[in-house]
């Protein structure tokens, strides 16, 4: 006769290998739409190893898959930016655009699918927090005389941000170089926000905290 055990492992396995199966759909949802936003639910389903029919038991649609690795990646980018703090806004917007790198598979599908109509609202809910630091950022550097003063902050920060995702999505469709692509975005984001060329790059090579890390960091 089964133990009491033997029964409630029994009854656990069943929960485990569904939300081992849920982690897997939405991994697979991440790679694949970063290659192909329009990746369909049974190549996403193929890429995880499970069948089509599986995928209705954690997401009744496509559309529900798209949303929750959307949110997902979304609040996992924001959280990653929050914490980020510098006493010179030029280095703090660089490490935003160094964090994002390292997020760059979940912060580049979340780019792709930001402007589309029915995922708008939710990605802007998701990431408004990290916005709202990244504009007292930039008003916080204007008047430091550190960035430039002829775009208002608020839309300074939102072209800082598009700026930054767009070298993201490039860097994932060109399978740019991960130290490449750590420098570039901070650059990038640096020349938009007023520096010179010259300028981003030597405040980058000048800054410890905005080295590659030894580790090598990237897409995560």
């Amino acid at each position: 006769m089964p133990s009491v055990s033997d029964t409630s492992a029994r009854s656990r396995a069943p929960r485990r290998d569904a939300a081992e199966n849920r982690e897997a759909l939405i991994a697979a949802a991440v790679r694949l739409l970063n290659a192909d936003v329009d990746a369909s639910l049974a190549a996403i389903a193929a890429e995880a190893g499970l069948s089509r029919r599986s995928v209705y038991g954690h997401f009744a649609n496509r559309d529900e898959l798209v949303r929750e690795v959307l949110r997902l990646g979304a609040e996992r980018v924001a959280a990653s930016i929050i914490p980020i703090v510098h006493e010179d806004a030029r280095v703090e917007i660089a490490l935003y655009g160094a964090t994002l790198w390292a997020q760059v598979q979940h912060a580049s599908v979340t780019a792709e699918f930001a402007v589309r109509g029915p995922y708008t609202d939710l990605v802007t809910k998701a990431l408004e927090p990290a916005r709202a630091k990244l504009r007292a950022t930039v008003r916080r550097g204007v008047s430091d005389g550190v960035l430039r003063r002829d775009i208002a902050p608020a839309p300074l920060a939102r072209l800082i941000e598009r700026a930054a995702l767009d070298v993201l999505t490039e860097a994932t469709h060109d399978g740019l170089d991960a130290r490449a692509g750590h420098t570039l975005v901070m650059v990038t984001a640096l020349s938009v926000a007023g520096l010179g060329w010259r300028e981003a790059d030597a405040l980058v090579e000048g800054t410890p905290e905005l080295a590659y890390p030894a580790s090598g960091g990237g897409q995560a």
